[in-house]
């Protein structure tokens, strides 16, 4: 008799910092329904446990150090001495490899950031793991929080840019742009968005990302009609 195929499976990882074998949990792609995708690329799933943010991080259940796949696999050696002092000495064994909540998820991305951190990861991969904990926040309806990573996000992404630091990456500089000004939009930074987005139209027949140049100018003309309606409302 065959056995139903489950959404869940385990993964063989090896730990990049202390080369521990260990198993995590990842869901089959199959399984997964995407809905849709917000603003700011966050993807909308039909099944709040079926989503595989939550399992993007592996965590070493042996020295806690915490990657996704988009870490470079080297650890210089001085940087592993650092991992060592900061992350494993204080590291109680835990298991992150079973099926996890929200905020099981929340906790694996700021250990991954903290190790990003530490080990000198690309700022546009410190960025990606800030702004997928802003997109757990959300769903959880923790404004303050999500704000919180959403400006963490931001600034990594910033300092992405000015340093060709993404060339190279999954990240094309269209994208990049256009996710700086979706952010800074919902921060408010109404003068800084508009800068951002005003990058990705004028380089638009350089770009081969048509729909994110449609994008960028759907929130150009979202956030020029609400300055006219504050402009109308502030002279009534």
């Amino acid at each position: 008799m065959m056995t139903a195929l489950t959404p869940f499976y385990d993964k063989k990882v090896q730990c990049l910092a202390c080369k521990h074998s260990y198993s995590t949990t990842k869901i089959r792609s199959r399984f997964v329904k995407v809905k849709g995708h917000e603003s700011d690329f966050c993807p909308v799933y039909e099944s709040d446990e079926l989503n595989p943010l939550l399992y993007n991080v592996s965590v070493c259940p042996q020295c806690g150090f915490s990657h996704t796949d988009e870490f470079t696999t080297y650890i210089v050696p001085v940087l592993k001495t650092d991992l060592e002092q900061k992350i494993s000495r204080h590291w109680q064994p835990q298991d992150y490899g079973r099926e996890r909540s929200i905020d099981d998820a929340i906790k694996t991305y700021k250990l991954a950031a903290y190790c990003g951190l530490i080990k000198k990861e690309k700022k546009i991969t410190i960025a990606g793991l800030y702004l997928r904990t802003a997109w757990l926040f959300r769903i959880t309806n923790k404004e303050q929080q999500e704000r919180r990573f959403i400006n963490l996000a931001t600034h990594e992404y910033i300092d992405s840019y000015l340093n060709d630091d993404f060339k190279g990456t999954a990240m094309s500089e269209t994208k990049l742009l256009y996710l700086i000004a979706e952010l800074l939009r919902r921060q408010e930074k109404v003068e800084e968005a508009v800068k951002y987005l005003s990058k990705v139209i004028e380089k638009q027949h350089l770009s081969t990302e048509p729909k994110i140049v449609e994008m960028a100018k759907e929130r150009w003309r979202e956030m020029r009609e609400s300055f006219k309606d504050q402009k109308q409302n502030h002279l009534a």
